[in-house]
């Protein structure tokens, strides 16, 4: 090879090499491409980064605010829905205060303590009440009897002791118990060692059969109440508890009852007036009972009511 033909051949062999250089720039800046605009990738990154921890709390308010029982019903799975007002389990404990106590059974308390006699306490009238019921259930029906209903319709107004006489023997205790509902009613129930002994019972109000009847009405059957048997007159057991019952309308203030050598003033009582004493004396009147309105003025006197029996048999 001549001169001329290794000149030629190197000026080829560096152009080649030239455009060899070339096209490896140019495949290199294919493969790696430019740089990614840092500032704008970081600031979508942030963006993402916040909802993902706005969304996260939401889902922790979520949790917060539902009831442990509604998310143990929600399965947790897929596809799992959550009912609008989510049922508790009935192993969750949502109260944080106690169940109220059971309401209380039972006859109501006498409008003033003083209408318990004798030592006698609410619990022993309220045996008392309910052996008379028991009473009046298990002996034989006849056809126009009330069923008088259970304890818890009445209120006490009255218990004392009772004294047996030649007619009843044996001392006891006497229950006086009204209500009002569905129809007035009534009773009074003598026991003794705890057993009902007798009842006497009175439906409907009797003032409202006698249309002439003054304001202060006494029940024509307490008279077992205040008096011994008609067989032992003037040789009554003394001392000796009496009581006296009845009604009065709301023009009546105050009852007074005087008898023999006792006198006491009547406890108001939902309609009722009860009255009660000790009495020392042989007696052959009746108690006598009178009748006051808010200003004083006597409006009812037994001895002027001819409906009332002023002397003892």
């Amino acid at each position: 090879m001549n001169d001329d033909e290794q000149r030629q051949e190197a000026d080829d062999e560096r152009d080649f090499e030239g455009r060899l250089r070339e096209l490896l720039a140019e495949d290199a800046y294919t493969i790696r491409p430019s740089p990614a605009p840092y500032p704008a990738i970081r600031g979508r990154g942030v963006v993402e980064r916040r909802r993902r921890v706005a969304a996260a709390g939401a889902v922790l308010v979520t949790l917060v605010a539902m009831p442990v029982g509604a998310y143990a019903l929600s399965g947790g799975g897929p596809g799992t829905h959550t009912a609008a007002t989510p049922t508790p389990s009935a192993s969750a404990s949502r109260a944080t205060t106690p169940p109220p106590s059971p309401t209380p059974t039972g006859p109501a308390r006498p409008a003033t303590p003083g209408q318990l006699l004798d030592g006698i306490t609410f619990e022993q009238a309220t045996d008392g009440l309910e052996s008379c019921l028991d009473y009046s259930r298990s002996g034989p029906t006849h056809p126009g009897d009330t069923d008088l209903g259970g304890a818890d319709g009445y209120r006490i107004v009255l218990a004392m002791n009772s004294t047996g006489d030649s007619n009843a023997p044996g001392d006891g205790m006497y229950v006086v118990a009204v209500k009002d509902e569905p129809r007035m009613t009534r009773l009074i129930c003598n026991i003794k060692d705890g057993e009902t002994q007798g009842l006497n019972t009175s439906v409907g109000n009797d003032a409202d059969a006698i249309p002439d009847e003054g304001p202060v009405f006494v029940d024509p059957n307490n008279g077992k109440l205040y008096q011994q048997s008609f067989l032992d007159r003037g040789n009554w057991k003394l001392p000796f508890r009496w009581g006296l019952i009845g009604t009065v309308k709301p023009s009546v203030a105050k009852v007074t009852v005087s008898y023999g050598d006792s006198a006491a003033e009547a406890v108001l009582d939902h309609g009722w007036f009860v009255a009660s004493g000790v009495l020392d004396e042989q007696v052959t009147l009746a108690p006598h009972i009178k009748g006051y309105d808010a200003g004083g003025k006597l409006i009812y006197d037994s001895d002027e009511d001819k409906y009332y029996e002023r002397t003892l048999p």
